[in-house]
């Protein structure tokens, strides 16, 4: 090889390191969260308060949407986002597949926010009646676990039932269409079927289940940027806070980008509660209950340890704050 040939392959080479160095750096300086049609991260996203507050960190945010629960922890498992909200079971069944995840922050308990619905026409009157029928859910999403905490209040399993486990969307199709009994869904689908199809509540979460959001990170990202995550949960907790404070704007803001009613937007807005804070040791205990009952249902693998995927913030962040 020539002095110039060796010269030219050296250049190229060290312009590929320059390139994948800058690719590298532009990647680990995008914040991606992945946000479904409802709560504070949709409201967090419209008001572009996230990216004015990260900018002084040379941050960027790249928001993507996702049907469910079970769908954008799917996509944190791949490693296609970082950060996303989700209801109560889609980690516990997203730990069982082997995501690695931690819990950030949750909000408030909500469990007005979903329900099991039936058609306006329909003669059941209790959930004992759903033994045999047909009942839509998301499967591994935060209305599983209200499924199976009503049947039990009933005095059934979820063997007594047959599921059919669709994404919103499709649920809502067949649930139109009669396909279906029952369907179990949550804000704002819940509340679009309530005013548009006057689907009738058989149950919903009181009594029976807390319907936490939680907020949860790809544990690289979170051990890697503790900064920016403190930084997301404070900004995701004053959007909650002037969410509940300012009911009329939020829902005019939010309707469009929901595609909804603000009639519809507005019931959904109410029944969500608002105030994320670090995950504390009662929840850590009770989203065990929650794990260790689909466990014992064998609708997951193996039995878990939530505490093992809380994410704790470093001290040096904390001062810092």
């Amino acid at each position: 090889m020539g002095a110039n040939t060796l010269r030219r392959s050296l250049v190229a080479l060290f312009a590929a390191a320059i390139s994948f160095g800058a690719i590298t750096q532009a990647q680990a300086e995008t914040l991606r969260i992945g946000y479904q049609k409802y709560g504070t991260l949709v409201l967090l996203k419209s008001s572009g308060a996230l990216e004015k507050r990260l900018a002084a960190q040379g941050v960027k945010v790249q928001w993507t949407e996702f049907p469910a629960g079970p769908q954008l922890l799917e996509g944190l498992n791949v490693g296609s986002i970082d950060f996303g909200t989700t209801g109560e079971t889609p980690p516990v069944f997203a730990q069982a597949a082997g995501a690695d995840l931690l819990y950030v922050a949750f909000e408030p308990p909500a469990p007005l926010s979903e329900a099991i619905l039936l058609p306006k026409d329909s003669p059941i009157k209790t959930v004992a009646e759903l033994k045999g029928k047909k009942v839509a859910l998301n499967k591994g999403s935060n209305v599983h676990y209200l499924l199976v905490r009503a049947l039990e209040e009933a005095g059934l399993s979820i063997t007594d039932i047959t599921p059919v486990y669709l994404p919103p969307a499709d649920a809502r199709a067949a649930f139109e269409r009669g396909s279906v009994d029952a369907w179990v869904i949550w804000d704002p689908f819940q509340a679009a079927a309530e005013q548009q199809l006057q689907a009738r509540t058989l149950r919903d979460g009181r009594g029976l289940v807390s319907n936490h959001q939680f907020y949860l990170a790809a544990r690289p990202f979170a051990e890697k940027h503790p900064e920016v995550v403190v930084a997301l949960v404070d900004e995701i907790r004053k959007t909650g806070e002037w969410t509940r404070a300012n009911v009329d704007q939020a829902t005019a803001q939010v309707a469009p980008l929901l595609g909804l009613s603000p009639e519809i937007t507005r019931t959904a807005v109410q029944r969500q509660s608002y105030g994320a804070q670090l995950i504390t040791a009662e929840v850590v205990s009770a989203q065990q209950r929650i794990a260790d009952t689909f466990s014992e249902l064998k609708l997951i693998p193996k039995r878990l340890s939530i505490a093992e995927v809380i994410w704790r913030q470093p001290a040096k962040v904390a001062q810092a704050q």
